[in-house]
């Protein structure tokens, strides 16, 4: 079966082999595993030894996003209150504020169309207009829609007007480029255990800048999601150790998947997800269909193509048609107009992506869709 979405990803079969063992969270060989785990994502994020660190959250990229968010941004209530504004040009921005409002936390939204990312002189006139924003929380890529914000050119905005950068990279990392070392401004970049870096899910990390993290210590309002604390556990029982029970198997199979992208490099990966996007980018156009982007939009990590007008067209019954094919993909989708979602990362290539649209085209043929864009 050949797996086309944004998470989990289609993984080699070795990094599913390492879950399966028993392993104590404890257990000295363990340890050695997550110290090795932690340098190696904070040297993947740019990070800088001493001034920033690797955290671990289990559960979904949203669990660390808030903890990010109640970690490092001071509450409505709080004697200096921080506000964050947050580009909204995509369903998972707007995740981002629907977590910052229920934290507590004071939010402006920066409203966008969802067909483009936001530019440097919107952030830059947003910022002037309210001299109360402290941060500005970014989705890097938006799978929603499929657009990228450039934090390489948001961050400098921002470090410009002295405000402080949280970055949801949960679909970019590893993939797109990114580094703490570059960006002053940045106070953390999270991500997740199942996507770019080809894992399983079920690990949230967070690379941190630990001065701004300690500084906001009693921040969280919340023990699971308190960053500083896990920071603490960090700092008391050493890079080895992690709060709470962690997922074991799944950090003993990303331990494998970091290997396999140190052998393939952060510039190569990129440019295998480029490829395997153009190629159902221009397959999609070339059997009729239409995408949402258009290309000079369109990022490397999900294509999102308007469902067909066909009346007989149902998007459920195409996802198990195109499944009966080896094919599977998302049976949702999260634009305002019918779409359907197909992801470009994972263990995928190029021929891969080459099949998928051989298989969507059949597919429609054998569904007798005949208005297809």
């Amino acid at each position: 079966m050949l797996l086309l979405i944004p998470g989990p990803v289609q993984t080699r079969p070795e990094v599913r082999a390492a879950m399966a063992q028993d392993i104590a969270p404890w257990d000295n060989d363990f340890k050695a595993v997550l110290t090795g785990i932690r340098a190696k994502v904070l040297a993947l994020a740019g990070g800088v030894p001493g001034e920033h660190e690797a955290l671990m959250l289990q559960g979904c990229g949203h669990f660390i996003m808030e903890a990010a968010i109640r970690s490092l941004v001071p509450a409505a209530d709080a004697a200096a209150p921080g506000k964050i504004l947050i580009p909204l040009n995509g369903t998972y921005a707007g995740r981002v504020e629907r977590l910052a409002r229920e934290a507590g936390r004071q939010v402006v939204t920066l409203k966008l169309p969802e067909t483009r990312s936001v530019t440097p002189a919107e952030i830059a006139a947003a910022l002037a207009a309210d001299p109360a924003i402290t941060h500005v929380a970014m989705v890097y890529s938006e799978t929603g829609g499929g657009i990228v914000n450039d934090p390489n050119v948001i961050g400098p905005v921002v470090h410009a007007a002295g405000r402080r950068l949280i970055l949801d990279a949960v679909s970019a990392f590893g993939a797109l480029p990114f580094s703490l070392a570059e960006h002053p401004e940045c106070d953390a970049v999270m991500f997740t255990s199942g996507k770019c870096l080809e894992a399983l899910p079920g690990i949230g990390f967070a690379v941190v800048n630990t001065a701004r993290l300690q500084a906001g210590a009693g921040n969280a309002g919340s023990w699971s999601f308190d960053l500083a604390d896990v920071y603490g556990q960090v700092l008391r029982a050493g890079p080895g150790s992690f709060r709470f029970t962690p997922p074991v198997q799944v950090l003993a199979a990303f331990a494998v998947a970091l290997d396999y992208h140190a052998a393939e490099g952060q510039p190569a990966r990129m440019a295998r997800y480029r490829e395997n996007s153009r190629v159902f980018h221009q397959g999609m156009r070339r059997i009729g269909l239409k995408p949402y982007l258009e290309e000079a939009q369109q990022g490397p990590i999900i294509n999102i193509i308007h469902q067909p007008p066909d009346p007989g067209f149902e998007l459920q019954r195409f996802v198990d048609e195109l499944k009966r094919r080896d094919v599977l993909i998302s049976n949702f989708y999260n634009t305002p107009t019918p779409t359907f979602r197909v992801g470009c990362i994972g263990d995928v290539t190029p021929a891969d992506m080459e099949r998928a649209v051989a298989m969507v085209d059949e597919t429609l043929t054998v569904l007798q869709i005949r208005q297809r864009g």
